[in-house]
């Protein structure tokens, strides 16, 4: 046996990294759609298996507004856009579309 104290050696772990790329392109998604959407606007998104944007805007005439840009917006990203119902939001109006990216 050696005299020799054992030397213990500290090894610090490096940072996780950890993919974005998914949040990294919704953010794009929404960068997009906040340019080209009325202040005041409300996006969000669900996930059923397809991507799901849904716009809730004050006014009757932003959603039309809305309508109109978004089959163009991004190249045809967003299609199948249908009104509905916003859901907790009394006096507002709802686009839904599917995104495709």
């Amino acid at each position: 046996m050696s005299d020799s104290p054992v030397q213990r050696q500290s090894v610090e772990r490096l940072p996780e990294q950890r993919s974005t790329v998914i949040t990294d392109e919704l953010n794009k998604i929404l960068d997009m759609l906040t340019s080209a959407c009325p202040k005041g606007a409300v996006i969000s998104f669900d996930f059923d298996g397809r991507l799901h944007v849904h716009v809730d805007v004050h006014s009757f005439e932003d959603m039309l507004k809305v309508e109109g840009i978004l089959p163009i917006l991004g190249g045809g990203t967003f299609h199948d856009i249908s009104r509905g119902d916003t859901p907790h939001r009394s006096f507002h109006h709802r686009l839904s579309a599917i995104v495709d990216r």
